[in-house]
């Protein structure tokens, strides 16, 4: 991502202590309708590093890049322009918001997510995002064991993938059993790569979101938030 790029990311107040609440978990797991409710009940910024990689995999796609090649995607991500503005992405001044989430990005974005080159771009990126913002509540597979291991508060949000297959099909319609065998391919392919596989952190906050409403979710992570920081503020 360049330069100007990173200017156009959310936030330019710089605080001593940040508050950075990490969000990893699956695909489907709940973690960016988690992540933004939580985000404005504590009234801070919120960062989806999945959109991230999603753009990255949109740009090398679009041109003509094999998802397989680390120097060629890693040069996409580096001149690549990305703004993310509320709910909106663009990738040089292309509004890409849905087509990130079709089945063509989707299909290569496992790929791309595994590339080091590609990674190590991206955590920059997101290192800035958190500095240039004071903080935030951040989202993705590997925020609290590789970005920022020293966030606030780190959770881990799960749940079946049945379920989550569902939560899909309500999103953005499709075949409930084929989705299901995306996410489990999905998982496998997250949780056995070499570079930051997913997995839960030692000292994360583990829940799983089956059977849990959204609200009740953000009520226990806010709640561990503000005990968390009420014991540093002593």
């Amino acid at each position: 991502m360049t330069k100007d790029a990173l200017k156009e990311l959310p936030g330019k107040h710089m605080t001593e202590r940040l508050r950075i609440v990490a969000i990893d978990g699956p695909a489907g797991a709940g973690k960016s309708t988690i992540a933004k409710a939580l985000a404005k009940s504590l009234n801070i910024p919120y960062l989806d590093t999945g959109a991230m990689y999603r753009m990255v995999t949109y740009a090398a796609l679009r041109d003509g890049v094999d998802p397989q090649n680390e120097i060629a995607v890693a040069d996409v991500a580096k001149r690549m322009n990305v703004v993310m503005a509320s709910d909106r992405f663009f990738v040089d001044e292309v509004d890409v918001t849905d087509v990130i989430r079709g089945p063509q990005v989707t299909e290569a974005v496992s790929i791309v997510a595994a590339l080091s080159a590609v990674r190590n771009e991206l955590r920059t990126a997101q290192r800035v995002w958190v500095s240039q913002s004071g903080g935030g509540v951040v989202e993705g597979r590997d925020i609290g064991t590789v970005v920022f291991p020293d966030a606030t508060v780190k959770v881990f949000l799960t749940a079946s993938p049945a379920v989550r297959a569902q939560r899909r099909v309500s999103q953005s319609g499709g075949d409930v059993l084929e989705i299901e065998e995306q996410i489990r391919k999905r998982d496998h392919l997250d949780s056995t790569r070499a570079d930051s596989p997913l997995r839960e952190s030692n000292d994360s906050l583990f829940i799983d979101t089956t059977d849990l409403s959204i609200e009740s979710v953000v009520q226990k992570i806010s709640s561990l938030v503000a005990t968390i920081e009420s014991k540093t503020d002593e």
